[in-house]
């Protein structure tokens, strides 16, 4: 009974108090609300970048070569011989260009990649219809190709172009395969490209030698060995080891968790300052309103209350200022993560761990900045509280 009053005399205290009550709960509401918006946030950047780097693959490593004094490039046979490092599963040498496909009054710019069979197993790129490249397309150079679903949809609209001829630079190549639908990644779009054998590419784009592959790994865990003896081999092959790149998207992946959680702890721990100063605020009112009810205490004192009726009386008003400010802070928090998810280029993903966190710390500032104000209550003498104006 005396604890359920003292929630009826706590919140009629708050209601009768409304505009003091709420500059009160400002504070908390705007720590818990920039918490939950900053954390949130940085999550949701944290899993677009690993989405992006995850689908370049985290158990691929892709090689750039730039080339060191006469030697700018590696033969398709050199390439695959990398294939015996332990842990590889995978190697897959490219040559790139730049196109104009066109399909009777249907043209388009496009990228066009020359590629062998391994290229769908080790960048995982698979046909909707047709077949995918096969080692005697790149033998006797065939010129077959494998069109991507963007550029399938701009030369030949809702008709199916398996079977049917394009021209690339104004060659003729048939179109043996409909690759299925990748979507976008941090490299560009994965759907606008065209692939033809690598031997038939060297002749079409009149390019000697590979300057770029992927080479997949059997397990992700064998990255670090597999890189490192890639290293060892290029140095040796090449000379130099700023004359190679290895784009290693595991490791981008963990950099970039790395850097987005000491961002969002900084952030966060930034506007956790302003839960500190919202508890003090709720001391400092409390204080006052412990100043301006001494009379109240006394009588109540001088008519039977006890200390500890005075005291939870006082903690309580505290609390359910504290944690009423954290649970506005919580609703404007989350709808300030729901606004933003309208304004950026990524999916907006709430960090709900970190509003039961700050719904917990809300309490906590009201138990811990209420003791002060309640203990001060609590001990006032009746005759000297009865005596106060």
């Amino acid at each position: 009974m005396i604890f359920f009053q003292s929630i009826r005399m706590a919140l009629l205290s708050i209601i009768g108090n409304k505009i003091r009550s709420f500059l009160t709960m400002l504070g908390i509401i705007i720590g818990v609300s920039s918490v939950i918006l900053i954390v949130s946030l940085g999550l949701s950047f944290n899993n677009q970048v690993t989405d992006q780097f995850g689908d370049l693959g985290t158990d691929l490593l892709s090689v750039n070569i730039f080339g060191y004094g006469a030697v700018t490039s590696m033969t398709p046979e050199e390439v695959n011989d990398l294939g015996h490092i332990p842990g590889v599963g995978g190697v897959s040498p490219t040559i790139t260009g730049s196109v104009t496909a066109k399909n009777r009054n249907r043209n388009t710019d496009t990228n066009v990649e020359g590629v062998l069979p391994a290229y769908e197993y080790v960048k995982d790129f698979h046909v909707q219809r047709g077949r995918f490249l096969l080692n005697i397309d790149n033998q006797y150079r065939q010129k077959v190709a494998l069109i991507g679903s963007e550029t399938a949809t701009k030369l030949f609209g809702m008709q199916d172009p398996v079977g049917r001829d394009i021209r690339l630079n104004g060659d003729t190549f048939t179109i043996v395969g409909l690759l299925k639908a990748k979507g976008d990644s941090l490299m560009g779009s994965n759907d606008n490209k065209i692939l033809i054998p690598l031997a038939t590419a060297e002749r079409f784009l009149q390019t000697k030698g590979i300057q770029s592959f992927e080479v997949k790994a059997r397990n992700p865990q064998n990255i670090p060995a597999i890189k490192e003896q890639l290293q060892q081999v290029l140095t040796t092959k090449i000379g130099d080891p700023s004359g190679f790149d290895i784009f290693d998207a595991q490791a981008m992946i963990q950099s970039a968790e790395k850097t987005t959680a000491l961002l969002s702890a900084s952030l966060a721990g930034i506007a956790g300052i302003s839960l500190i100063v919202g508890g003090i605020g709720i001391m400092n009112i409390m204080i006052v309103s412990v100043n301006e009810r001494t009379r109240e205490i006394g009588i109540r004192k001088a008519i039977g209350a006890k200390k500890g009726n005075i005291l939870l009386q006082f903690m309580i008003e505290s609390i359910f200022l504290s944690t009423l400010g954290g649970s506005f802070g919580i609703g404007t928090g989350l709808g300030l993560v729901w606004i933003a998810g309208h304004f950026t280029p990524f999916q907006i993903q709430y960090a709900w761990s970190m509003v039961a966190i700050s719904f917990a710390f809300s309490f906590i500032i009201g138990v811990v900045f209420g003791i002060i104000p309640a203990n001060k209550a609590a001990r006032l003498r009746p005759i000297h509280a009865l005596r106060t104006d």
